[in-house]
């Protein structure tokens, strides 16, 4: 569960940390308080897509930070895969955002991306909004919700793997199946091409050691001369010693040092090891002064044979190296166009085998998923009857399609609010309430399915009052029961139900507006929620009627 959320820097809210508890948590406040700000921090920590515009005016930068608490073993296992470590079931994520428009992130104090805050938000928190209720206005959204439900993952991902097959294979034979003219063409040019780059017999390595000897044969005089004057620095020459000789006449001064002081001789043996090294390094040079010689035919050949290299790489766009396997791999599409007939054949077959493959996943999924959406809607209804809606009718209408990555079932929920009316799409006949309400039907019907321990509902209570808000306050605590929930409400109906009631609230300091959010106790509730009910006059019958509700909702 959420038990910590710290926000810095985030509109109009300069510093708050929130303690959130188990069971129903109801955030109240006037409008524009920054009720909403709130849940845009959480989406920030969640790895939403987050704006600039956000941070503080003023600031450069704007920070959250959400702390979790016995963290289920769903969110345990995607951590792990994550390649992170929970501290005894305690999650910590945060999330930076600059002017820049970059951000930074970190899971339990290691640094991460955006992305990893999403994939692993997915199992600790599901925000239901207003726009989420509009969600159901797109048919696209339903089956989702009945394979939720149903816990049809399995069985989806097994038909999509059949699914991605099939794609590739029909791919493959329409194109064998394509023009024989450019079937023909393909073969023309790919016999030429590894024509090409196969006589030039390319060996791995070639152009760097070609380049090596080029380089050596331009720079001959140069070599030749730097040898030269090595050996003679090394041997000497009519007029000089070189410094071998005189290594050789130091180490015989240290030997005879050495029968006065014996101490000397270790240096003097040592000297004459340099002594015979620098002999041998003299015989070194010597024989590759020798061998070194100006060949202007093999610099033309070098030069030569690497401009036919570099121009075949810059043909085909490839290091030199990788040539040899780029004309191997022509080679094989060479050999499968030159055997289109018998490769074709086997294609189809293999096209044959793999739809009924998927098509037998699909039909599978289709009917789990017919009868995970019958008990889905029939759960649902009475929910919604629950919530003051007791003649709906709601039925999930199929449609069968060719293959797509859900597999080929179109599902549509068709709802009916009142006795007689035939079911028809929700986008149809529902009002913003009856919304609110089948959206909350359906996560609390999915809360027994779902592992998401916190749960959050952002103006759940849009275009309901009275009974059916209340309705919607005791459905909101029945699911926090299994699940933490904390709802933005304006209905008192429901806030008077919760286990913690905060307030949001602003105040203007030095031109700057702050907001904070405070924990209320038992009066601060009654004058809480004596204010949702009366408005800026607070009289004595909305305070008694304020400590009823709470009394009664103990």
């Amino acid at each position: 569960m959420l038990q910590t959320l710290y926000i810095e820097n985030i509109a109009v809210i300069e510093k708050i940390s929130i303690d959130f508890n188990t069971g129903l948590n109801a955030l109240t406040g006037e409008t524009g308080a920054g009720k909403s700000i709130i849940i845009d921090a959480i989406s920030a920590i969640m790895g939403q897509h987050t704006s600039k515009d956000i941070i503080r005016t003023g600031e450069q930068s704007a920070f959250v930070s959400a702390q979790f608490e016995n963290i289920n073993d769903a969110v345990k296992a995607k951590l792990s895969e994550m390649g992170f470590e929970d501290e005894d079931a305690t999650l910590i994520l945060q999330r930076t955002l600059n002017q820049s428009g970059k951000s930074t992130c970190k899971i339990n104090g290691k640094p991460a991306n955006v992305s990893m805050l999403r994939e692993i938000s997915k199992y600790l928190i599901n925000i239901h909004g207003q726009h989420e209720s509009y969600e159901l206005f797109s048919p696209e959204t339903h089956i989702d919700y009945i394979d939720s439900y149903g816990k049809l993952e399995s069985l989806l991902s097994d038909y999509y793997d059949e699914f991605k097959e099939y794609k590739r294979l029909s791919k493959k034979l329409n194109e064998a199946n394509s023009d024989e003219s450019e079937r023909l063409r393909e073969i023309d040019l790919l016999s030429y091409q590894c024509n090409e780059i196969m006589q030039a017999d390319i060996q791995q390595g070639e152009e760097q050691s070609l380049e090596n000897e080029r380089v050596s044969l331009m720079n001959f005089e140069k070599i030749f001369s730097l040898l030269n004057k090595a050996k003679m620095l090394l041997d000497g020459d009519e007029n000089i010693n070189g410094g071998a000789e005189a290594v050789d006449s130091a180490a015989e001064a240290m030997r005879k040092s050495s029968s006065f002081y014996p101490e000397y001789e270790e240096v003097a043996y040592s000297l004459t090891d340099i002594y015979s090294n620098l002999c041998e390094f003299c015989v070194i040079i010597s024989d590759a002064a020798d061998i070194l010689e100006s060949d202007p035919a093999r610099l033309e050949e070098i030069e030569e044979r690497l401009d036919l290299l570099n121009r075949l790489s810059r043909k085909y766009n490839a290091p030199c190296d990788e040539l040899p396997a780029l004309a191997e791999s022509m080679q094989a599409r060479l050999d499968e166009l030159l055997n289109f007939d018998r490769n074709r054949d086997d294609l189809i077959e293999k096209c044959e085998e793999s739809r009924a493959r998927t098509l037998k996943a699909a039909e599978n999924l289709s009917e789990q998923r017919q009868k995970a959406a019958e008990t889905f809607c029939d759960k649902v209804k009475r929910e919604m009857s629950f919530l003051n809606m007791p003649n709906v009718e709601i039925v999930t209408s199929f449609e069968r399609t060719d293959f797509y990555e859900k597999g080929i079932d179109k599902a549509e929920f068709l709802i009916s609010a009142n006795p007689g009316e035939t079911p028809r799409p929700v986008a149809k006949i529902a009002s913003g309430g009856e919304l609110s309400r089948m959206m909350l039907a359906i996560k609390t019907v999915l809360a027994d399915t779902d592992s998401i321990d916190t749960l959050i509902f952002d103006e759940v209570d849009t275009g309901i009052s009275g009974s059916a808000a209340e309705k919607v306050g005791l459905k909101l605590r029945e699911v926090s029961q299994s699940s933490q929930v904390l709802c933005v409400t304006h209905q008192a109906q429901i806030a008077a139900l919760a286990d913690t009631h905060y307030l949001i609230s602003k105040n203007v300091d030095n031109g700057r507006t702050f907001t904070e959010v405070i924990p209320l106790d038992y009066d601060g509730r009654v004058h809480e929620l004596a204010r949702i009910i009366g408005g800026v006059n607070i009289t004595e019958a909305a305070l008694s009627h304020a400590e009823d509700m709470l009394k009664t909702n103990k």
